[in-house]
């Protein structure tokens, strides 16, 4: 799959475990979607809501283009993300029955288009984050120790 990673939500990680994710389009004016082959787009703190069978991004900022005159786009706006009706019915069953929350986990392009993946996320408490820690660093140690050669 031809597929170049923009940005990746790296609190969404540390902060919440991942149970399933969704590819998404994300439905753009024309200059966001030069911002982003520049890089110049944020995921932190942003989430999903299902509205009226339609899913959309808030707090995702997309900074102006620089290049943009009076048709640049709102860098805060709300942004309709494009997916089957069946998962978008499967997803809000699940934050209604088990208090699952969406979150946009990377950016991406694919073939020209922009994309995000979503996942269905929980939130951790401050002793998982610790165990997440411990564990990532035995990981480490780990690997540190098979790499010495004698």
């Amino acid at each position: 799959m031809d597929k170049k990673v923009i940005t990746t939500n790296r609190k969404a990680f540390h902060d919440y475990t991942i149970f399933d994710k969704y590819v998404a389009g994300i439905v753009l004016s024309g200059t966001e979607i030069k911002s982003i082959r520049n890089n110049a787009i944020n995921l932190k703190d942003s989430f999903c809501k299902i509205e009226d069978n339609e899913m959309f991004l808030y707090s995702c900022h997309i900074s102006p283009y620089e290049q943009g005159n009076r048709f640049n786009h709102k860098p805060d706006r709300v942004r309709k993300l494009l997916l089957t009706k069946k998962e978008i019915l499967k997803m809000q069953s699940k934050v209604k029955k088990d208090g699952y929350s969406i979150i946009p986990l990377e950016v991406f392009l694919s073939h020209g288009f922009a994309k995000v993946e979503i996942g269905l996320a929980k939130g951790k408490k401050l002793h998982d984050k610790r165990d997440d820690i411990a564990k990532k660093d035995q990981k480490r140690e780990i690997d540190r120790a098979s790499k010495i050669r004698y």
